[in-house]
């Protein structure tokens, strides 16, 4: 019989190329989303095979259903999104949280909580490690989604504590591939698109601020790779690339791949925002065997043919 695997949030960006891997891998896929960031677009392909159910259904509410492992995706991941309704992020990530525990533990299945590298805020520890415990403003504008992840592990950790529940804790640092949603406001898919479209490319500060990139595809590996690994092996563990890139070395890549003429015009920097951002994969190694292999360039390559498709 197959393995029965619930994805919330599964038409989003992470959720369908989740979707697209359990298939492939022969289990059996019910996927959930509200539509309120993913998108059918991005199941379509998968919506005519008797091994993948979706349904819509908002997390924030029960979800009632006999399942083996649980992907918790569901939370609008991009700033622009998850600051429009500020208040419901944080019931996404705290009410979706307990639902998909309640279910996890009545009907004994595993589950992911897919977090963030955003628990760190600000950190004053680079690389950063499992062991650090963030520099977060609980008051600031984007600590709905911060604080909300924060607090969605703090319930997988007691669950797992008070009722022996088997779970996994991925914090996912910046991910891009296809299926990003061009118009998220992440710096990946700004960049590609006022590259192709010949707008200029906004750089907020100076520009100075680092961040490391991670394929789609490595991303997928290592969180399929956590949720089959050890029951002793909870999390939280961070997954990403830890090459580490400035937001103008980032821009400088994009125009030389897309061949654009656009220019880099510099804005203010948003509040809250971290000013480095790279992982310490010491712990995935060691315990998953998993590190990330597709270079920024090759995935950037791959990324910018998708939105081609899209805006170009």
């Amino acid at each position: 019989m197959k393995t029965k695997v619930l994805v919330t949030g599964g038409a989003g960006f992470l959720g369908s190329h989740l979707c697209e891997w359990l298939i492939k891998n022969n289990y059996d896929v019910l996927c959930i989303d509200n539509y309120s960031t993913g998108s059918k677009d991005n199941i379509e392909n998968l919506l005519k095979n008797s091994s993948f159910e979706a349904i819509r259904h908002e997390v924030t509410l029960p979800f009632y259903s006999e399942i083996d492992q649980i992907y918790n995706l569901a939370c609008p991941a991009s700033p622009v999104h998850y600051q429009k309704d500020p208040s419901q992020t944080t019931k996404t990530c705290v009410h979706g949280a307990i639902n998909m525990l309640g279910l996890a533990k009545r009907t004994n299945a595993r589950i992911l909580q897919a977090s963030t590298s955003e628990v760190y805020g600000d950190p004053e520890v680079h690389p950063q490690t499992e062991g650090y415990w963030g520099r977060v403003n609980p008051i600031g504008i984007r600590s709905c989604y911060d604080e909300g992840k924060r607090c969605a592990e703090t319930l997988f950790f007691d669950y797992h504590r008070q009722y022996n529940l088997e779970i996994k804790v991925a914090r996912i640092f910046n991910t891009y591939g296809p299926k990003m949603n061009p118009f998220d406001g992440r710096v990946v898919s700004n960049f590609i698109v006022q590259a192709l479209t010949g707008e200029d490319i906004t750089i907020y500060g100076k520009g100075e601020q680092t961040r490391s990139f991670c394929y789609v595809d490595d991303l997928i590996d290592g969180i399929t790779k956590l949720m089959n690994s050890s029951s002793d092996i909870n999390g939280p563990i961070n997954l990403g690339n830890n090459s580490e890139f400035t937001m103008i070395e980032l821009a400088e890549k994009v125009l030389n791949l897309t061949n654009s003429k656009s220019k880099l015009i510099f804005k203010p920097l948003p509040l809250d925002d971290p000013r480095q951002r790279q992982p310490d994969l010491t712990k995935a190694k060691t315990e998953l065997d998993w590190v990330p292999s597709v270079s920024l360039d090759d995935g950037l390559k791959e990324t910018i043919n998708y939105f081609k498709k899209i805006v170009g």
